[in-house]
């Protein structure tokens, strides 16, 4: 790693690209106002990930941390001695730039504490919400997968589409013609995060199986023949593409929602649209890679080319006002994908909804609520 800057900020736009790519990519996008929070939004979800997928601890410690990690960003607990804490039980997996993040976790919870009221509650939901659906699903993850496509659902909308709702929240802080769509966008919100979610968990199947972990429903591919138990790269066959050609049905339709989302933000403001719209591109893309190529074996297989990605971006800046011809853009770019036949589920049926335009708390949907102060030494 190199040398840390004096600036929390500055550490903030050091540590993202090398956690993250893609947001590295998007983020920058987005206007100068919207920048600092959504990086500090994503690095501290990166921080509950990187304790979640930490294959060292058991599924108790991972329970006891991601609580803690709560009582952080809630600002309840002290970060410098949380990440202390933590940090040593790293191992190898854990790439060191977020072992480096995690041992900065004050760093972004003191940026945090210079937020608006409304961003700092938006962003403790998202942490409370996520922290706990992971746990639930942490604790019983195999090789089996899931039991239902209803699991599924709940799982991207616990990594992933509270992510969307929280963007939501900061969009909507930022900008009130943007607020005026608040309705609508925070419905079709979710859809957002599960479509990219659904996405990668196809696209990295593999992978997580080799970690032991598949986040596939055993009933969609009940359906087709095939036991996920016993699944292996060599095993796989036409029952196994089919069942992943119809998640990806559903991944495609949760796109299309996340593009009407992203038609919700008004035109003039192209650096949000942006953000969106290279993501929902690529995922598209993706989709489309992983149907052409039904024997692959690893992500990289599947992997949207750099030539792909640089004409996504070329076509979406030369369209982003132009509702229409983004349209085109999309339908080109999900050309013969499935498309799930019904509507799709959107958050699950525990989970309240959020309204922190007034307030300075977190909505804790699993007690009494807490106080998101969001200042931690």
């Amino acid at each position: 790693m190199p040398d840390l800057p004096e600036s929390d900020a500055a550490f903030q736009d050091q540590i993202l690209p090398l956690v993250s790519r893609t947001f590295a990519l998007t983020i920058p996008q987005l206007p100068a106002a919207l920048c600092t929070p959504v990086t500090s939004a994503y690095l501290l979800c990166r921080i509950a990930d990187t304790i979640e997928d930490e294959p060292g601890l058991s599924a108790a410690d991972t329970h006891r941390f991601l609580r803690r990690f709560t009582a952080v960003v809630q600002g309840r607990e002290d970060a410098q001695r949380f990440a202390a804490e933590v940090v040593p039980h790293l191992g190898d997996s854990t790439l060191a730039a977020e072992r480096e993040l995690v041992a900065n976790t004050a760093r972004v919870m003191r940026v945090v504490a210079r937020f608006e009221p409304r961003q700092r509650a938006a962003i403790c939901r998202c942490i409370e919400v996520m922290g706990h659906g992971m746990h639930q699903f942490q604790r019983t993850a195999s090789l089996r997968g899931l039991e239902r496509a209803s699991d599924l659902d709940a799982y991207c909308y616990y990594v992933a589409g509270i992510v969307g709702e929280t963007l939501t929240e900061l969009f909507c802080a930022y900008s009130s013609q943007i607020e005026r769509h608040h309705r609508r966008l925070y419905a079709l919100a979710p859809s957002f995060g599960q479509g990219l979610q659904m996405t990668n968990i196809l696209k990295d199947v593999w992978e997580d199986r080799a970690r032991g972990a598949c986040w596939l429903p055993q009933e969609v591919f009940s359906r087709h023949g095939v036991d996920l138990a016993t699944l292996t790269p060599e095993r796989s066959d036409a029952r196994f593409h089919a069942g992943m050609m119809e998640l990806a049905g559903v991944a495609h339709r949760h796109l299309r929602n996340a593009l009407a989302f992203t038609l919700l933000i008004p035109a003039e403001e192209t650096g949000i649209r942006k953000f969106c719209l290279w993501a929902i591109g690529l995922a598209a893309l993706s989709l489309r890679k992983i149907q052409d190529n039904p024997g692959f074996t690893a992500g990289s297989q599947v992997k949207v080319s750099r030539s792909a990605v640089a004409m996504t971006q070329t076509l979406t800046n030369l369209s982003v006002r132009n509702d229409s011809m983004l349209r085109r853009l999309f339908e080109r770019a999900a050309r013969g994908l499935p498309l799930a036949a019904h509507e799709v589920p959107l958050r699950p049926a525990d989970v309240p909804a959020f309204d922190g335009a007034d307030g300075d708390t977190a909505q804790d949907a699993y007690g009494e609520g807490m106080p998101c102060q969001g200042a931690a030494p």
